[in-house]
């Protein structure tokens, strides 16, 4: 069953990729967005897809209830949060009509988000974090999971946006088509008319509960601390409960590419997150990269790689002094993976490749070392080298 899903989380994903061009990353976060329930801010130009992307992930879960908008300086609440009751004024009662608007919608799109005015604003904020909207001052739970946010730019200081903009967990600025090949296909429509993948609201809700449910191992809880302190030593500093919010992030993370174990590597995305200002996120980026490697998948590779080497080098030269180097090390490489494990359980699957595959390469180098010997050997050495192999 868990299977099915993850398949159909990858049938999405590639079908989404395979229609908005150069947008992998975009994908890979409003994906991230909804399954975390945390709120996703697209930045660039117009006419790159924001809306588009948006739009189409609300059709493809079917079920969900969908409010787009066009903020401007003019816009007034009843745009956004319903108009006021008429039946409600006359019996004195300031109520709003919340039918088909954002208090009743699942995922929301805002376009222009920082043209949001004093008016509006304040219900916004509320909205958005405690999923809680005030209709003639009775607090409503709203149905909300993800906002997906755009503007073609930043807001500038001194707006008095800056609580809105903290909001959004995942921030990533778009561009135009760089790819040549890939605009020529987009200006072709390929892939505009493909069937697309869809799920059902509780197919959605049960990755939701998956997500929640993704181990998170020691060593990434040990990493994130490192990152927060480097960051500090560059006068940056994200607030402890957007920390805390990441973690929903990497889980979501790890569900979208199948797996039910967060991994090193998925740190990278955080480097979307834990900026607070444009002039940070080089340094955050940096800071980030640099922690999000996969120890485990590189230590893997380096493991496999030298016991290949040990094995060409042996058939190079058979010399009893380079079979017994040779045996050695083979040896070495075997224990540390068997080391490797015991302080990685989260990944002994991957571990048991790797230490199946290099068990097989030390028996090769230890046949290409003995059967050389064992053919030349007298035959007393032969009867007991045999009884030896057979214990």
């Amino acid at each position: 069953m868990i299977n099915n899903k993850f398949k159909k989380l990858t049938e999405i994903r590639q079908a989404l990729n395979s229609k908005f061009y150069e947008r992998e990353n975009e994908v890979e976060g409003i994906l991230v967005a909804l399954l975390s329930r945390q709120h996703m801010l697209m930045i660039g130009p117009a006419g790159t897809a924001k809306s588009a992307l948006s739009a189409e992930l609300a059709k493809i879960v079917r079920g969900t209830t969908y409010f787009q908008w066009l903020l401007t300086k003019f816009s007034t609440p009843e745009e956004v949060f319903g108009p006021l009751s008429l039946k409600g004024l006359e019996q004195g009662v300031y109520k709003r009509v919340t039918a088909a608007k954002m208090p009743e919608a699942h995922l929301v799109f805002l376009d222009e988000i920082f043209k949001a005015n004093s008016a509006i604003l304040n219900s916004l904020l509320t909205l958005i974090n405690e999923r809680l909207f005030y209709n003639d001052g009775a607090p409503i739970q709203a149905p909300l999971m993800s906002v997906i946010g755009a503007s073609n730019e930043f807001p500038e200081e001194g707006e008095g946006l800056d609580a809105l903009f903290d909001r959004f967990l995942l921030r990533f600025e778009i561009d135009l088509i760089a790819d040549e090949t890939s605009f020529v296909s987009m200006m072709k429509g390929v892939g505009q008319n493909q069937q697309m993948p869809s799920m059902t609201m509780e197919e959605l809700v049960q990755l939701q509960l998956l997500t929640d449910r993704v181990l998170i191992p020691e060593e990434v809880y040990e990493i994130l601390s490192k990152i927060r302190v480097e960051l500090r030593d560059e006068g940056i500093r994200p607030s402890d409960r957007r920390f805390k919010q990441s973690l929903s992030v990497l889980q979501a993370k790890a569900l979208v590419n199948g797996r039910q174990v967060v991994n090193v590597d998925d740190i990278a995305i955080l480097e979307n997150a834990l900026w607070e200002t444009v002039d940070q996120k080089d340094a955050v980026s940096f800071i980030i990269r640099n922690h999000a490697h996969d120890i485990v998948t590189n230590t893997l590779h380096s493991i496999q790689n030298e016991a290949n080497e040990v094995f060409y080098a042996i058939l190079q030269d058979q010399s009893p002094g380079a079979g017994m180097e040779a045996t050695q090390k083979m040896a070495a490489l075997v224990s540390d993976l068997n080391k490797l494990k015991s302080h990685n359980q989260s990944r002994k699957a991957d571990i048991d490749v790797v230490l199946d595959k290099v068990t097989s390469i030390q028996h090769e180098v230890l046949n290409s070392i003995i059967e050389p010997w064992y053919l030349d050997a007298p035959n007393d050495k032969r009867a007991s080298t045999s009884i030896f192999f057979k214990m």
